[in-house]
């Protein structure tokens, strides 16, 4: 069973992890955002490491940037 949707599973993996990325790089690198500070966004993002990066980016990313 694993190994018929691993090829459905690997890009999905590499976007996820990518976006996680991308957001951690984010969060540390900029001192404003619309609610919250830095160590929630960063527990956020790792947490909830599917859903967290989007969460961020919709919510917690400040408007001037």
């Amino acid at each position: 069973m694993l190994f018929e949707i691993l090829p459905l599973l690997v890009p999905v993996l590499l976007i996820d992890i990518t976006l996680a990325v991308t957001a951690v790089r984010h969060v540390l690198r900029h001192p404003r955002y619309r609610f919250g500070n830095k160590t929630m966004w960063l527990l956020i993002v790792v947490v909830l490491l599917l859903f967290g990066p989007i969460i961020y980016f919709v919510f917690g990313k400040g408007e001037n940037e």
